[in-house]
């Protein structure tokens, strides 16, 4: 008989890529973990994984098993949270990924009320700005910006009218002027998110015909950290173009301020995201609900921004 934990160390050693890393995700020791997928491929009588000293992955019969795997637990998870009233106190685990940026200095005291709210919730946050595979990394719901055009997710709304800012500091301003429209941004230090060894330095802006418009911009500091880009123009080194919600707090306590008006930037929806509707227990609800209403808070106050 397969036995549902030794199920649930087969997904977590798949997306981990290790035996050891899903051991000390689940706080137990390697030769466990190895003993229990022996155990599975002895009742399925099949290969799961391909082992060496240096690696391990899925055979193909292991890549065809792991959907279903993930499907089995999804269901008895979901089976487990509907007999409990939606009023119930939430407990279990939640996975949540998100940006970096959005994450330390936006998220972090949200997601700690909500933990705060619900002491029986074990609450797991993993910050990056690379985007996480829902499927296969050990997450329950991602965070992230744009449009997910992809129908194999699930995305639910958090901030739908969430825009990118032209922003700098006041420092910046006065020493350096601002800019009266996008083309005199070829005029102004600019500073740069780099990702994967490609940098951003084409500013997408949306035009009045429904179209966009590119910017070619440059300046000398460029940051694989979203996060160090906004500190940047903080510190009056050049000009962001930024998630309004990654800088809505700059802005209201003046450490930055935003140029050309919040209606020139591009469209950036927040979205929640999961990879199917079998995910949304109780506690993905409520904290959408939350993220959903203090988002919606903040979008609030962007079209309020002065024109500079």
């Amino acid at each position: 008989m397969i036995r549902l934990d030794d199920l649930s160390l087969f997904i977590r050693s798949a997306a981990m890529g290790s035996f050891s890393g899903a051991a000390r995700e689940a706080d137990l020791l390697p030769g466990q973990v190895s003993a229990a997928i022996v155990r599975l491929e002895r009742e399925l009588d099949i290969r799961l994984f391909a082992r060496s000293t240096r690696s391990l992955r899925l055979t193909p019969e292991g890549a065809a098993y792991l959907p279903f795997a993930q499907e089995a637990l999804a269901a008895l998870r979901e089976g487990g949270e509907r007999l409990r009233p939606e009023s119930a106190q939430l407990q279990g685990s939640l996975q949540v990924t998100a940006p970096l940026d959005l994450g330390r200095n936006v998220l972090l005291p949200w997601l700690t009320q909500f933990r705060a709210l619900h002491p029986k919730l074990n609450l797991h946050l993993s910050l990056s700005d690379h985007v996480s595979d829902v499927f296969r990394d050990p997450v329950d719901v991602a965070i992230r910006y744009g449009d997910i055009d992809d129908a194999s997710f699930v995305a639910l709304p958090l901030a739908p009218h969430n825009r990118r800012v032209l922003v700098a500091s006041k420092d910046y301003l006065a020493r350096h002027g601002a800019p009266a429209t996008l083309d005199d941004l070829a005029d102004h230090c600019c500073l740069l998110y780099r990702l994967d060894g490609r940098v951003y330095d084409k500013w997408l802006f949306p035009t009045a015909a429904g179209g966009s418009r590119r910017i070619h911009v440059a300046g000398p500091l460029a940051s694989d950290s979203a996060d160090i880009v906004r500190l940047w123009a903080v510190a009056g080194e050049g000009i962001a173009y930024k998630s309004w919600l990654d800088v809505a707090a700059d802005v209201a306590a003046g450490r930055l301020t935003v140029l050309l008006g919040s209606r020139v930037g591009q469209s950036v929806p927040l979205q929640l995201v999961c990879p199917h509707r079998k995910q949304f227990s109780p506690a993905v609800r409520q904290l959408q609900a939350m993220l959903q209403e203090r988002c919606g808070a903040l979008t609030a106050a962007l079209d309020q921004c002065e024109l500079t």
